[in-house]
């Protein structure tokens, strides 16, 4: 593949972290000149336990623009927006397109593009100087290598460990929630939920509580045989002693902000499944009721006040993680990413690009963060989600906006709905 820009041949970039955000950062520089390598802490390849993401344009933007694989077999799509009721049935039901792929789908398309040569895994940073000034950058990795470099990306999630030095007191707050998630084969649900459900994501809002749910690939492919309904189910856990013993799994195991598959422990299991046979309407409750091993993910808001500092940036989850409701984790990270290539492409040097990259993301973040944690009130708390509501559309730029505006067209504000 010829690259885009041969304008930084030369220079090198590090990317801590190898996740979706990480490898679209890893990729895009790459396509500019840089001598791109990727440190991913863990020692295995990633796999993202099966979850479902959103696809958004800028998540999609390397397939469709750069890459020469096929954008088409990556993802499944669904024609309808409904929401359902246990005792009304569908109380709204609207025409509207989405596309969705697997987290493991699309990490492993990102891979095959980036390749394995510069990705290492079992890499952890332990420590970083920013540069700047005429100096570049070093990393300090935790078995004592050091390596330097003209640009730094952390793209290394939640857990950074860039950020703290990016902002010491960035903003990190527990939502009052968390989302109960899982998978089950579309061929292992009745044929009357995959007759409701295949071909639409599907909201069943009940008391301070809602479940999303659609369908996504699966290991074997996208066709109808190998789908995965994919859920995520937010659920009221109160600080403290609650929310610790929930996240004290099996055999000895204590998350921080998940408990995988396999580990949460039994009696959390049978509460949830009491709950979804009590409340949830019928297709929902079949997906959890058939849900082998449902996991826990703590939903918080995370914010840096920093995205740039001296050659080093800060992007996705890292930099701001924003609860789900907008659909638009991934596609903050890969927005942050082209971005980040855009400016390079427009400034002088690498600190001049950060300088003008920065406002832009920092808004970015302010703007969806404000969206998001108003969304979640209004389920978890004032009991105000409202099927078909136009303020809880998803999108990373407004409510139903998926492409970012601009001042000179306004055509760019392109509604998901």
């Amino acid at each position: 593949m010829q690259r885009t820009s041969d304008k930084f041949e030369g220079s090198t970039a590090i990317v801590v972290g190898g996740s979706i955000g990480g490898l679209t950062a890893g990729l895009v520089l790459r396509d500019i000149g840089f001598d791109v390598s990727i440190f991913e802490r863990t020692p295995v390849p990633l796999h993202g336990r099966g979850g479902g993401i959103v696809l958004q344009p800028d998540t999609m933007r390397w397939f469709e623009e750069r890459s020469e694989q096929d954008a088409a077999s990556l993802f499944t799509s669904t024609s309808t927006v409904q929401y359902v009721d246990r005792d009304k049935g569908t109380v709204f039901a609207e025409s509207r397109e989405w596309q969705y792929t697997s987290w493991g789908t699309f990490y492993r398309a990102l891979l095959e593009d980036f390749g394995e040569e510069r990705y290492y895994l079992d890499s952890p940073a332990v420590r970083w100087t920013p540069g700047g000034d005429g100096e570049r950058a070093t990393v300090e990795f935790a078995d004592g290598s050091v390596r330097t470099a003209d640009l730094v990306v952390f793209a290394d999630g939640i857990g950074s460990v860039g950020r703290p030095l990016f902002d010491a007191n960035a903003l990190s707050r527990y939502s009052g929630y968390v989302g109960w998630r899982g998978t089950v084969p579309l061929a292992d649900l009745s044929e009357e939920t995959r007759d409701l459900m295949g071909d639409a994501i599907t909201y069943n809002v009940i008391d301070h509580s809602h479940i999303t749910l659609y369908p996504i690939p699966g290991e074997s492919g996208t066709g109808t045989g190998d789908q995965l309904m994919n859920y995520v189910w937010y659920r009221n856990v109160t600080a403290g002693e609650q929310l610790d013993d929930l996240l004290r799994g099996l055999n000895g195991y204590v998350g921080a902000l998940t408990v995988p598959p396999g580990l949460v422990r039994d009696e959390y299991v049978t509460e949830l499944r009491d709950v979804a046979r009590a409340q949830l309407a019928p297709g929902p409750a079949e997906v959890v009721l058939k849900t082998e091993q449902p996991y826990v993910q703590v939903v918080q808001d995370l914010r840096s006040s920093r995205m740039a500092l001296g050659r080093a940036a800060l992007i996705g989850d890292a930099a701001c993680a924003a609860r789900p409701h907008a659909a638009a984790g991934t596609a903050k990270a890969a927005a942050d990413a082209w971005a980040l290539r855009d400016a390079l492409l427009e400034a002088e040097s690498v600190e001049g690009a950060l300088a003008a990259w920065e406002p832009t993301q920092l808004a970015l973040s302010d703007a969806l963060l404000e969206r998001v944690v108003s969304m979640g009130e209004r389920s978890q708390v004032h009991g105000t989600w409202v099927p078909g509501d136009a303020d809880l559309r998803f999108g990373l730029y407004g409510s139903g906006v998926t492409t970012r505006p601009t001042q000179a067209n306004d055509a760019h504000f392109v509604s998901a709905y």
